[in-house]
């Protein structure tokens, strides 16, 4: 599988929400489709039970990919209706036509209509949408209709028609849902202003709305004309109830230019992802990979890459009207305004990019390594090497918990990670010997002693690294220990402590607070999470077989195999205990039967004397 083909294209897709498309041998798009995990839905297309009838001559077909990946599946879902309208691929049946998604027209005519539709057509009515989700739609539609009780019939008249008298009311005006314009019950001016106000509401500018509200309804306050500042509240309570925005996720009117840029330092490569939108459509997305030279910053990476990009053959940057960048740059773009947000729908098309660019990264990372694994391993190595300032890389690391209740049933677990993955045949489990009652200090001294005694001893390899969970108590006993075999100065050892996810070190008071999202951080906490699930498990089955067989172990004579044999006929001790001493003779012989009731009742004397009643 070589870097760059289909085949691993597919295999190094990210598992989240984005947009796919397939090309032809000729770099059409001939598929557009969107998913919820991009790495599954692309790899079902080349199953062999997809090889057949039309998804077979799709595939048959694909010679190439791209893709999207976008924050959520509403996100996705607009994009490629979006984009299957603008290349209006072969194989895509559905969304061509406006038909899939419902859009809020409002019409023009005189006296405006505004309704749901699927079509949207050339006919001068002002659109807006589309919208995911028919349900949110409505409760707009809904929301709007309670405010302004606008007309609802197809009815078409005039101004004119009006003033004439030509038209009667309709059912909506006697129930008093509609300000009846069809006799004159409402002027056109008042009633455009109405729709005035609802253009800005679906424009994501309810704010404006409000404010002309509540100015309005104090004016009439102040006049005390109280019962229309009434109407005028309750219809600024409705109103306030309602969030704008839920029309389209981004609202971008003019073409524009997004560029952003991410510096992955492990391996000192940059990542910038270039986006050209026009009119809330994503025109194209790429991303680049750069290996960064001495004495270069990401200014100049950003300028070196944004001016190859915007003046190279691509021919793609001639009708931006503007550039969004990360950071201000030192460069004239022909006059183009550039852009440096800090909020707004600009600032999450900028973050939107950068998202782009970390999952690229992500991806290139996961191709890295399954061309190269030892690479990977050799990075995180050197990064925990630095990280815990150690001397060696801790190819090699053990990490130790301690498990009990109250001191009951004290065990102790060692795990061992190789390369920073686990080790498991290397596992060992510890029962605690010569600790008596919770002393985790003692304990911890216990089983480092006896682990790295007998590995001195049988002249076995050493870890670089011991982890130990717990604070600072339990990194002193495993010091003095090391000390005492005289193996401080040849292993490094280290204490996590859960609370805030400090290090400890040996004689250091200050501890040392790694990045939450540093990889030497996971690896500790994949270290001490699998020492305590290992230990903890070992000490549940030890205390589980000590709660069911301790009171009949304890009765002389009594071994195993009868214990086995009771619990399995009776069911449970106590059972066993209450059962007569003719039904125990009949699984057991007499001088065991007589063991198991005199450990439970006393004597058996009577019994054996024929005084008793059973």
């Amino acid at each position: 599988m070589e870097q760059g083909t289909l085949e691993y294209k597919v295999k190094t897709l990210p598992f989240s929400p984005g947009v796919y498309n397939f090309l032809d041998e000729n770099g059409t798009v001939i598929y557009v489709g969107k998913a919820k995990n991009l790495r599954n839905r692309v790899s079902s297309y080349f199953r062999e039970k997809n090889q057949k009838g039309k998804t077979g001559i799709l595939v048959r077909h694909i010679k190439d990919l791209l893709h999207i990946c976008v924050e959520t599946e509403t996100d996705a879902l607009l994009l490629e209706n979006k984009l299957i309208k603008q290349f209006q691929p072969r194989y895509n049946i559905l969304l061509k036509d406006d038909k899939t998604y419902p859009w809020i027209c409002i019409s023009n005519e005189d006296y405006p209509r505004v309704f749901f539709t699927r079509r949207k057509t050339n006919d001068g009515g002002s659109y807006f949408g589309p919208y995911t989700s028919v349900v949110t739609m409505r409760n707009i539609l809904d929301m709007i209709r309670r405010l302004f009780r606008l007309r609802t019939c197809r009815t078409s008249f005039t101004e004119q028609s009006v003033r004439k008298g030509k038209h009667d009311v309709c059912l909506d005006y006697h129930i008093k849902n509609c300000c009846a314009p069809c006799i004159g019950e409402i002027s056109k001016d008042e009633y455009n202003v109405y729709i005035g106000h609802i253009r800005k509401i679906l424009s994501g500018k309810a704010t404006e709305v409000l404010n002309i509200l509540k100015s309005e309804m104090m004016k009439f306050a102040e006049n005390l004309e109280f019962e229309k500042a009434q109407v005028l509240k309750e219809k600024y309570d409705v109103l306030a109830t309602y969030h704008a925005k839920n029309v389209i996720s981004l609202h971008i009117p003019n073409t524009v230019e997004v560029f952003s840029l991410l510096h992955d330092e492990t391996d000192d490569f940059y990542y910038v992802n270039f986006m050209k939108v026009s009119d809330s459509i994503i025109l194209r997305s790429f991303t680049r990979e750069i290996k960064a030279r001495v004495d270069e910053d990401e200014k100049d990476i950003l300028t070196t890459t944004l001016t190859d990009i915007h003046f190279s053959d691509l021919n793609i940057g001639d009708d931006a009207d503007e550039l969004i960048l990360p950071f201000e740059i030192d460069f004239d773009f022909n006059n183009m305004k550039v852009t440096v947000p800090k909020f707004g729908d600009k600032k999450q098309l900028l973050d939107w990019s950068l998202r782009n660019c970390k999952l690229f990264m992500a991806e290139q990372q996961k191709q890295r390594s399954l061309i190269d694994p030892d690479k990977s391993v050799n990075v995180l190595m050197n990064r925990m090497q630095k990280d815990l300032q150690l001397d060696v890389e801790p190819r090699h690391i053990e990490c130790f918990d301690n498990s009990n209740i109250q001191g009951t049933n004290p065990v102790s677990s060692c795990v061992v990670f190789c390369n920073g993955k686990p080790y498991k045949r290397d596992y060992r489990l510890f029962n605690v010997k010569t600790v008596v009652g919770a002393d985790d200090f003692a304990t911890m001294r216990e089983v480092i002693y006896r682990r790295y005694k007998r590995l001195s001893d049988e002249a076995k390899p050493l870890p670089q690294l011991i982890v130990v969970d717990g604070g600072k108590g339990q990194l002193r006993c495993a010091a003095e220990t090391l000390k005492a075999l005289g193996l401080f100065d040849k292993i490094a050892v280290i204490g996590i402590a859960k609370r805030l996810e400090e290090i400890f070190y040996p004689d250091d008071p200050i501890p040392l607070y790694l990045d939450k999202n540093s990889p030497t951080l996971k690896v500790i906490q994949h270290l001490r999470d699998e020492a305590h699930r290992f230990g903890i498990t070992f000490h549940r089955n030890k205390r589980s077989k000590g709660m069911i067989h301790s009171v009949l172990e304890d009765i002389p004579g009594v071994g195993d195999k009868t214990i086995a044999k009771l619990l399995s006929t009776f069911g449970s001790v106590k059972v066993i205990s209450e059962t007569p001493l003719l039904e125990l003779q009949k699984i057991v012989n007499l001088d065991k039967a007589v063991k198991i009731w005199e450990h439970f009742h006393g004597s058996t004397d009577q019994i054996l004397d024929g005084k008793s009643d059973e």
